[in-house]
């Protein structure tokens, strides 16, 4: 990963587009987007909510050394695991790079990739959103909690009966963000979003499968290979290091392991479960995604994945005046697009 710092020479002017790869986790969007950032001489901006922690790389699925190698990798490892990074953080991160623009060597500009599974940072880019600079407050928090959701909805409905009217009368956790809005600002968060879309055009491309059967395959076996690359070390390092507390611990993935090891269940129950919340998840990122009619959808399984996306990709580039590496040209191995990526 480039650090953000160190990263800004690198960029010398506003990007003059972004291609978008979104889609559910295991689709095989890290591979691809490799394989079309390498033809543009690119780079990648990562749109993942917990591949943004230092140390949590196994059951993240985060691009490995080499991978990164092969392309630069930003907004990847950029926080430590006992912050919390809020999307208004991930946002301010990400709009610093692309505002910055991007040129090699060349002085060529090029077009970055946008690329993961969590939708609402990919919104926050595309659209622009408009989102209150209001970290999160975990005393006031606690207080709405003893409250109960029923009266704090109540409240919502009073003090900012717009956010009420969005929000469903069981969502405690946006009707306690509301609130908390509202009694830190003084004023409605209804008042304070928005959106302010960017002016540079955006490509936006899915990658899923064509059946939910396709999908669970590689679900199945994306976890074995985090089994088998030490997953259970990881989560074991991370207990020692900070607790078994820490809030990340009890996110997909690393929940489980965190139960095996306690002795609540054992490691093969322990992959099960793994494989089924990871089906779940993707259900739920499946229904974000295919909510956008501005996302080509494109078949994860298709055997020229590439060329098709290469095609579009290709298309976009030159309706902006951009050239492409030596007429989209494939390196050595770049075609072998791994099913094991998110």
């Amino acid at each position: 990963m480039t650090n953000l710092d160190s990263s800004l020479t690198s960029f010398s002017a506003s990007v003059p587009g972004l291609i978008v790869l979104c889609g559910p986790t295991a689709s095989g969007k890290s591979s691809l987007a490799i394989a079309v950032a390498k033809r543009l001489n690119s780079v990648i901006l990562s749109a993942d909510s917990r591949q943004v922690y230092q140390e949590f790389n196994i059951g993240t699925a985060k691009p490995t050394p080499t991978e990164q190698a092969q392309v630069p990798h930003y907004l990847i490892d950029i926080c430590k695991p006992t912050t919390t990074l809020t999307v208004a953080d991930y946002q301010d991160q990400a709009q610093q790079l692309l505002a910055q623009g991007f040129s090699p060597a060349t002085g060529q500009p090029r077009i970055p990739l946008l690329v993961g599974g969590t939708g609402l940072y990919i919104r926050a880019i595309t659209h622009g959103l408009k989102i209150p600079r209001v970290p999160p407050q975990p005393s006031l928090r606690s207080q709405f909690e003893r409250l109960g959701q029923p009266f704090c909805y109540q409240l919502l409905s009073q003090v900012d009966p717009i956010a009420a009217a969005k929000i469903h009368a069981n969502d405690a956790v946006r009707t306690v963000r509301s609130l908390e809005v509202f009694y830190t600002t003084g004023q409605p968060i209804s008042m304070q979003q928005g959106e302010n879309p960017p002016a540079y055009p955006i490509l936006q491309l899915g990658l899923d499968c064509a059946t939910p059967a396709a999908l669970t395959a590689r679900i199945q076996h994306r976890t074995r290979q985090m089994l088998a690359a030490g997953l259970v070390a990881e989560v074991e390092t991370l207990q020692q290091n900070y607790g078994p507390d820490l809030p990340l611990l009890n996110t997909l993935g690393y929940a489980e392991i965190r139960r095996a090891l306690a002795g609540e269940l054992s490691l093969a129950i322990a992959e099960e479960q793994i494989v089924l919340h990871t089906r779940q998840f993707a259900k739920r990122q499946r229904t974000w995604f295919r909510a956008n009619p501005a996302i080509q959808w494109f078949d994860a399984e298709a055997p020229d994945l590439l060329e098709q996306v290469w095609a579009v990709v290709a298309e976009f580039v030159g309706a902006i005046a951009i050239p492409v590496s030596t007429a989209g040209g494939v390196s050595s191995g770049e075609t072998q697009i791994r099913q094991s990526n998110a």
